[in-house]
């Protein structure tokens, strides 16, 4: 049996391929797996843990439905638009059930601190990076939505409207509604960036 390099490959052609090779997903998991988990947890409040629940989650959904894959379209805004339904989906389960907002400890952030750091400047980075945080799960999902698509995963106005589902010119606007309320929310509870 013939080794096959399949990194060179697009992601849709990749995207056929794993139809009939298994090995071809896996390249696609190993582009995907940072991005969307970095995604998952921008959109939500989960836990590293309960994100990588959903990210196993995504993946599984990719898989079973990789035949219904249109080679047209762009692989990354398909797999981001199931990410997205699938956090949504458990984040309003989670919402339903009473979930409490909560912080979790993480002993590899605390380890890789390093030890000459310029701590105002990390404090002030922190302080607004929190900020920003707050302010955007104030927003309705709507705008919460399309902000961490357009600024925390910088994505174009063409991969928002593939991956919402919206028309190209809605999903300019929402954008632009969305940096409005972003504005008034942060001035409503006084949160302020420096």
């Amino acid at each position: 049996m013939t080794d096959i390099d399949f990194s060179q490959l697009s992601d849709e052609d990749l995207a056929l391929v794993a139809r009939e090779n298994v090995d071809a997903f896996g390249i696609l998991v190993d582009r995907y797996e940072k991005p969307l988990m970095r995604y998952i947890l921008r959109l939500s409040k989960f836990s590293k843990a309960e994100a990588e629940e959903i990210l196993q989650e995504v993946f599984l959904k990719a898989w079973k439905n990789l035949q219904g894959f249109d080679s047209s379209l762009r692989f990354g805004s398909w797999i981001y638009r199931i990410a997205h339904n699938a956090t949504i989906s458990e984040f309003r389960k989670y919402k339903s059930r009473g979930g409490e907002e909560r912080m979790e400890w993480n002993d590899e952030l605390y380890e890789s601190l390093p030890d000459s750091i310029d701590l105002p400047r990390e404090i002030n980075e922190k302080v607004n990076a929190k900020g920003v945080r707050k302010v955007i799960e104030l927003l309705p999902e709507k705008y919460r939505s399309v902000l961490v698509l357009r600024f925390l995963e910088e994505k174009s106005y063409d991969e928002i409207s593939d991956i919402l589902h919206i028309p190209l010119g809605t999903a300019a606007t929402l954008v632009s509604r969305a940096k409005k309320q972003f504005l008034e929310k942060a001035k409503e509870h006084s949160i302020h960036f420096s």
